[in-house]
């Protein structure tokens, strides 16, 4: 847990219904992702329903996962996709984090 006592934030991509991915962050991946499937979460993922989390990132506060946020953002749908395979490797590789 960070220093200052702030929870951790974490950079979150889904796939959704037409092979679209949505970014978001959130300080709690899966609860995020119930909220998206239950139509309470963004408005694009209540028109594109969400089929599964493609990949997360930690961050040790909201200011880094939004800056992270933004800059993924500005990514092509493959450049995300390769960023999605980046991470699981990552996490992969990561002792005591099993990959989702």
């Amino acid at each position: 847990m960070p220093a200052d006592g702030e929870s951790p934030w974490f950079l979150y991509l889904l796939e959704c219904e037409g092979n679209t991915i949505y970014t978001g962050i959130t300080t709690d991946v899966e609860r995020r992702f119930a909220q998206h499937l239950a139509g309470t979460g963004a408005k694009y993922t209540r028109s594109r329903k969400p089929v599964r989390i493609l990949a997360w990132q930690r961050f040790e506060n909201r200011s880094e996962a939004s800056k992270a946020e933004a800059a993924a953002k500005r990514l092509t749908s493959a450049q995300k996709r390769q960023f999605c395979v980046q991470l699981a490797m990552e996490m992969a590789l990561a002792p005591g984090i099993a990959p989702a």
